[in-house]
């Protein structure tokens, strides 16, 4: 049985370790450490996307009204 505890300590046991690190930098890289991470700075571009796409249709309406408005105009004589 000694073979099997050598086998882990020569080779799993680095493995385990070095697969660990990678799940911490993997886990601080989503979450952030005290900077924002990946699920902050994704939350963050969404809200941008919301914020520009109501943009948009605030500026579309406004240009189609203006233009309804100057078309009425003419059509009306006024």
């Amino acid at each position: 049985m000694s073979d099997g505890c050598e086998h882990y300590e020569q080779v799993c046991k680095v493995e385990f370790a070095a697969i660990h690190g990678k799940l911490d930098r993997l886990d601080e890289a989503i979450r952030g450490n005290s900077k924002p991470g990946i699920q902050v700075r994704l939350d963050r571009l969404e809200e941008a996307k919301r914020l520009w796409g109501r943009l948009i249709w605030i500026i579309v309406g406004a240009a189609v009204t203006l233009a309804l408005t100057g078309i009425w105009q003419l059509v009306a004589g006024t």
